[in-house]
Order: C-alpha cells, then sequence, then structure tokens
C-alpha cells in the first residue's frame, strides 16, 4: 500500500461506540434515577436539511434510551412563543437538554431564544456561560461540533502539544470555542479566515489543520503540509453537471488524501460525532442534576 495515502478518523465508528457506551451508562442510571434522561430539540418551519437532522437526533436518542421532547413549530410561530416554550422545559424535571435547531426564520433572534436556554441545560454548549466557562477551562456543557473533533482526534491518540495546529473558519458554533479546546490541549493556535492574507501560507504551517468555512472543496492538497493531520468540518450539498446532488466538504478531499497523514471523510467523519457530543452533554447534564 502506498505510505502517501492517509488513514481516514472513522468518526462514525467511534460515534456508534459512544452511544452503546451512553446506552449502558443510561440503563445503569436509570434504576437510581427513576427515568430515562430527556431531550428538547426544538424546530420551526420546515428546512428540509433541518428536519433530516433532527430525524436524525431524535434517533439517536431513542437508541441510547434518551426520551425526546421535541416540538415542531409553524413558520409563522413568534419569538415571545418560542420564549415561553424553553422557559417551560427550564422548568420541566424530565428535561436534561434543550436545543434550538439553526437555522431560524428570519424573524426570530436565534441569540436571545439561546440566552433564554438555562446553562445547565444547554445541550449544544453554546450559551455564553458555557462558552466562558470554556475560556476559563472550567467543567462545562461543551460545544458538540468542537468536542466531537477533540475526541476523535483523541481516539487516534493525536498528540496536540506543541503542535501547530490551524482552524480556518472563526464562527462561535466552530472555529472559536474548537480554538479554545485546542489551545486547552496545549497546541499553539492560529485563527484563519476570509480576511486572512495568503490562507495558503497559513494552511501549509499547520501541522492540525481544520476547516470549518462551508465553502467546498477549498482547501487542496497543494496547501496542505505533507503528514498533516486534516479534519474537515464542512458539510456541503453541491450539485453536479446532470443536476445529481452529494455532500462534500471543505477539503478537497482526493487531492489532501495523498498528502495528509490522518484525513476525516464527509460524510462520516465529524457530522455523526457531533450528534454523539450531543448525547453525551444530555447525558451529563441528567448525571449532574443528580448528583
Amino acid at each position: 500500500m502506498d505510505s502517501t495515502i492517509a488513514n481516514l478518523l472513522d468518526g462514525k465508528a467511534l460515534a456508534q461506540r459512544i452511544q452503546t457506551e451512553l446506552q449502558q451508562r443510561v440503563q445503569q442510571l436509570q434504576g437510581e434515577i427513576k427515568r430515562p434522561p430527556g431531550l428538547a430539540v426544538l424546530m420551526v418551519g420546515n428546512n428540509p436539511a433541518s428536519a433530516a437532522y433532527v430525524r436524525n437526533k431524535e434517533r439517536a436518542c431513542e437508541k441510547v434510551g434518551i426520551a425526546s421532547f421535541g416540538q415542531h413549530f409553524p413558520t409563522e410561530t413568534t419569538q415571545l412563543e418560542l420564549e415561553q416554550v424553553i422557559e417551560a422545559l427550564n422548568q420541566d424535571e424530565r428535561v436534561d437538554g434543550i436545543l434550538v435547531q439553526l437555522p431560524l426564520p428570519e424573524h426570530l433572534d436565534a441569540v436571545s431564544l439561546l440566552h433564554k436556554i438555562d446553562p445547565d441545560k444547554d445541550a449544544d454548549g453554546l450559551h455564553p456561560v458555557n462558552l466562558g466557562r470554556l475560556v476559563r477551562g472550567e467543567p462545562g456543557l461543551r460545544s458538540c461540533t468542537p468536542a466531537g473533533v477533540m475526541r476523535l482526534l483523541q481516539e487516534y491518540q493525536i498528540d496536540l502539544k506543541g503542535k501547530h495546529a490551524v482552524v480556518v473558519g472563526r464562527s462561535i458554533l466552530v472555529g472559536k470555542p474548537l480554538a479554545l479546546m485546542l489551545l486547552e490541549a496545549d497546541a499553539t493556535v492560529t485563527i484563519a479566515h476570509s480576511r486572512s492574507h495568503d490562507l495558503a501560507a497559513i494552511t501549509r504551517s499547520a501541522d492540525v489543520l481544520i476547516a470549518a468555512v462551508g465553502r467546498p472543496a477549498l482547501i487542496s492538497g497543494d496547501m496542505v503540509k505533507p503528514k498533516a493531520v486534516v479534519v474537515d468540518v464542512g458539510i456541503n450539498r453541491v450539485t453536479d453537471a446532470t443536476g445529481k446532488s452529494s455532500l462534500v466538504g471543505d477539503i478537497h478531499f482526493d487531492s489532501v488524501l495523498d498528502v495528509a497523514q490522518f484525513l476525516t471523510p464527509v460524510p462520516g467523519g465529524i457530522g455523526p460525532m457531533t450528534v454523539a457530543m450531543l448525547l453525551q452533554n444530555t447525558v451529563l447534564s441528567y448525571t449532574q442534576h443528580h448528583s
């Protein structure tokens, strides 16, 4: 076998194993706590991608033994109605995790809804209190996608100490929290973004390169340092000339495969890990409500 072909970081297999471990943990705890963990995913409107994600999360919940308190609201639902629903879920003893599925219809303010969620029920790890805990290195619920990236790197025993990690993308969902988690793991971190000059020079200096911008095949093989660890967080739906659509990442998979030492596939890399971390956050919150 050609030694230059990258090893694939299989998020799908690891996510399945995490789900099995969580299922066993839930079975043990249920005897003491006398109820299953509960997760409420709130979805507004009929975005087909969101609907697919929500179904996926609810199926995963079922598998692990987490009760779903999800609700689907019509597009014209008001901010006040949603705030009242979140308030009720904050008070509901059966619910350990609350998540608002993004994107929301234009007239709704996602940030102020997020602020309404009890930080200890913030299954997505995006409440300012939880982001503050991350900045301070304190325990708390962690943002699911970055936590999934870190867990996958840990699984493959990729040592980050002193390594140069480059995160392309600075969103509050992935880029910023991931940079903080990499710092916590003793990596030297650079955040690059759409305004960065000479992106290729920055990415080529990375021992660990993580792309999270949502631009198909932005990073090609000539932008990657030989033997780098490359993680693709992007999920982009592209349509070819024949009208057939497929999912691709932010990394040009085929050209990077010949350069990197490790590479995540899309799909089957970080996507399943995000859902696994959501379930893990819900179970963590469940155990803490009763510790």
